[in-house]
């Protein structure tokens, strides 16, 4: 079905890999490429690219092939016949449901859920799923169920966590568009370190994606996407958005204008913990401000969120801890007490063996540690439109020293280091993002952060489409692509 428009003659030889979800879309609605043919260069893109790069959980080619042949485009469907990768904590029919762990590998979702509906009826066609770091407890994602998933940059650094698959899969070139999801900076985190656009939705902006909303830390986590463009992500928002919302995402051509006011952008330097960070990210940050200030901005330094950073952390890891413990128990159940808890990995071992030995009250008091942080972060930002600040303090970090087999509290400091900026958005319940603006002199990305009040997910995005536009990463992500098709497998 291939036509001989001459804007389109590239395809032939860079095989779609050049083009965002939204435009391979726009292909098959015009007739000028199949869903087939898409989802037939994908799967050549997987397979040469996989073997370096190590983003996939599983995969099922053969029935996203018959999807393909099946389908049929219909109006408002934001990514008629796109390829895309699911992340495996979500569960998807017919696909396996790992959650990155040994006990559950390979086994099959026994259902999905509102969000898997919602992906479905955007039109996508899922080739597997990617992935991440058991239960996503870690922010790298190197298993002892699948190995290390390496970043596409530099092989020999970490994609960071919990959500490296999809940030690999993407940056790398494999599909144009993947899930994430994000409970402290699993989107935001990763997608820093790869180059790629990351965006968390505010909180209960997006219909369930499976989680019990009594569930503990459920209040904490965003299910969204990593994209090569923002016009992707934004078009990914409007289709899992809750119907009952009373402000929708505006139309996406609005949201293209740019902010239609100047910003009053409070920048803060340092995490929640009082830490700065490296040099390449501290002038990142700088030429960030300078962005911002050229495209007629308001840029305030400021202290930033003042939050109890021991307190939350606690917090945090305990309700993790205990929301573990009940899965634990769950399975001894279901198994009649017959349960090696061994076939998890050592840090999530760790994790249930501390909540148990926690008072009965830790839950109530972790639950509200948490909304104290986010009641202290909205009156931080409440002077403000937007706060800037780094995504994370370093660029991607060495595989092989943060694994699940290292010593439990190096790794949950390690992890308080990551997140020590992102964390604050979802303890509040904000929109946030990471924008990918700057390279180190080693060729490494750099993304910087951007919040936003809860519900100003609209403002958030205005803002990124300007800043794509003044400052374009995809030519970056385009050149790395077309390295990656050049290695032998």
């Amino acid at each position: 079905m291939r036509a001989s428009n001459p804007e389109h003659s590239r395809l032939e030889s860079d095989d779609f890999s050049a083009l965002d979800a939204t435009e391979q879309a726009h292909l098959v609605s015009t007739g000028e490429a199949s869903p087939l043919e898409l989802v037939e260069a994908a799967i050549r893109r997987i397979e040469r690219r996989e073997p370096h790069v190590n983003a996939l959980a599983s995969t099922d080619f053969d029935h996203a092939r018959k999807c393909a042949r099946a389908f049929r485009p219909q109006a408002n469907m934001s990514f008629a016949g796109v390829p895309t990768l699911l992340k495996d904590l979500l569960a998807y029919p017919g696909h396996a449901a790992g959650f990155g762990s040994r006990l559950f590998k390979g086994q099959p979702a026994q259902g999905g859920s509102d969000y898997t509906d919602a992906l479905d009826k955007a039109g996508l066609i899922v080739l597997g799923k990617t992935t991440t770091s058991e239960f996503g407890l870690l922010g790298t994602t190197e298993t002892l169920a699948h190995g290390a998933t390496r970043n596409p940059w530099n092989f020999a650094l970490s994609t960071g966590g919990s959500s490296g698959g999809a940030v690999a899969a993407v940056a790398s070139g494999m599909v144009p568009i993947a899930h994430a999801s994000d409970g402290g900076g699993s989107i935001r985190g990763p997608s820093s370190f790869c180059g790629l656009f990351g965006f968390k939705p505010s909180r209960d902006r997006t219909v369930n994606a499976g989680l019990p909303p009594a569930m503990p830390t459920a209040r904490l986590i965003s299910d969204h996407c990593v994209s090569r463009s923002v016009r992707d992500s934004a078009a990914w928002l409007a289709a899992t958005e809750r119907l009952d919302l009373t402000q929708p995402l505006p139309a996406i051509d609005d949201m293209r204008r740019g902010p239609q006011k100047r910003l009053r952008i409070g920048v803060y330097r340092h995490d929640v913990f009082g830490r700065g960070v490296s040099e390449v990210v501290e002038d990142a940050l700088n030429a960030t401000i300078t962005l911002c200030t050229a495209l007629g901005h308001e840029v305030l330094e400021c202290v930033g969120p003042d939050i109890n950073a021991q307190e939350t952390s606690r917090a945090f890891f305990n309700l993790t801890g205990i929301v573990l413990s009940g899965l634990f128990d769950q399975i001894a159940a279901a198994k009649g007490g017959a349960f090696d808890e061994t076939l998890f990995e050592p840090y999530t071992v760790e994790l249930v063996s501390r909540a148990r030995r926690l008072p009965e009250t830790a839950i109530t008091e972790a639950i509200g540690a948490t909304m104290k942080a986010g009641a202290s972060a909205n009156q931080a930002i409440s002077g403000y439109h937007v706060l800037l600040s780094p995504t994370v303090p370093f660029t991607a970090f060495p595989l092989g020293t943060q694994g699940p087999t290292e010593d439990p509290d190096q790794l949950i400091a390690f992890t308080e280091r990551l997140a020590g900026f992102t964390n604050v958005a979802s303890f509040a319940g904000w929109p946030a993002m990471s924008v990918p603006l700057f390279w180190s002199p080693e060729g490494l990305p750099v993304g910087c952060h951007f919040a936003a009040a809860a519900g100003e997910d609209a403002l958030l995005l205005s803002l990124a489409f300007q800043l794509e536009e003044a400052a374009p990463w995809q030519p970056r992500l385009v050149e790395l692509a077309g390295r990656l098709a050049c290695l032998s497998v």
